[in-house]
């Protein structure tokens, strides 16, 4: 099998761009993931947020998920476990308005810093889907104006810490799943693995790498780019040794964004009448229905939306 793509982003400067467009391009229409190196985001800063959220985790969260462990009685497991995840969260929102204020326990330079941290990864989104939109022979801006709803797109971070597990073989860290929205921006651990990703069958670990950013595609590239470039189901593998931390940055839809195909890419599969369509919908829609089925297959929620597409038209301006 191919070794997991890492895309040096400095060489989208020289005369090796081409090479690396098409790097970009085999990543998105065969692996769903990326991981970027030289992506902008100075590495100091990078070193900031790691220490901040470890330091986070062990001064307000690690206490409480031990005791969530022996309340669920976690600790000796014998059976395997399938609705819940060994894992330790909090959820920042950022656009179409923050929430980092109203946060509890964070302190105040955790606050600034993952302020800035969300402005950069706002911005790497937007160059990606430019890139994105480059090798789909789609106009530049296309994406990001697809995911514009009234308000602007919507942007999130999941903070997770996946502390040490002693069964790792009865419970996930997260149990697999492809993810619901746009393009996903991921700073992990680079000492603790546990990430991996569904490739021709087979779970191939997405390897931790100092100052990378992992990205990975969601369903609505899915929809709009007709299933060129494909969702990926992956999860995260409990560890019997260290606390792997997770910073997962979510760059989706407005909620009322409504969410299609292009049509210049079903211009150009038009010779192939046989070709799927993949369903219109309104984004907000689908993460309803997504909430409830998270960790089945994708397939009967794009099923699922297109028969209601035929029972209830939508409007697009």
């Amino acid at each position: 099998m191919a070794s997991f793509p890492v895309i040096n982003m400095q060489k989208l400067n020289g005369e090796e761009r081409a090479a690396t467009m098409d790097q970009i391009r085999d990543a998105c229409e065969n692996w769903g993931f990326f991981e970027i190196l030289n992506h902008g985001i100075p590495h100091d800063f990078m070193d900031t947020v790691e220490r901040l959220t470890k330091e986070h985790y062990k001064k307000c969260m690690e206490q409480r998920f031990k005791e969530l462990v022996t309340s669920k009685a976690l600790e000796g497991l014998q059976a395997e476990v399938t609705d819940m995840d060994w894992e330790s969260t909090f959820h920042l929102r950022h656009l179409p308005q923050s929430n980092i204020a109203e946060v509890p326990d964070l302190s105040d330079e955790y606050r600034k810093v993952m302020k800035e941290f969300a402005l950069k990864l706002e911005k790497l989104a937007e160059e990606l889907l430019d890139l994105l939109c480059e090798n789909l022979g789609l106009e530049k801006g296309y994406l990001k104006k697809a995911f514009y709803g009234a308000k602007g797109p919507t942007f999130g971070t999941k903070v997770a810490n996946y502390p040490p597990c002693p069964t790792p073989d009865k419970i996930k860290g997260l149990r697999a799943h492809t993810d619901a929205g746009g393009i996903i921006l991921l700073l992990q651990d680079a000492q603790v693995s546990g990430l991996q990703l569904l490739k021709d069958g087979e779970w191939v670990d997405v390897p931790p790498l100092r100052h990378s950013i992992v990205i990975n595609l969601g369903d609505q590239l899915e929809v709009i780019t007709n299933g060129k470039y494909k969702s990926v189901e992956h999860r995260v593998i409990a560890q019997t040794d260290g606390a792997r931390m997770s910073i997962a940055s979510f760059y989706n839809p407005g909620s009322d964004a409504v969410i299609y195909p292009a049509p210049a890419l079903l211009e150009k599969e038009a010779e192939d009448e046989k070709k799927n369509v993949y369903p219109k919908f309104v984004f907000e829609d689908y993460m309803q229905l997504y909430a409830g089925l998270k960790f089945q297959a994708k397939e009967p929620r794009f099923e699922a939306m297109k028969a209601r597409e035929t029972t209830a038209p939508i409007a697009t301006a």
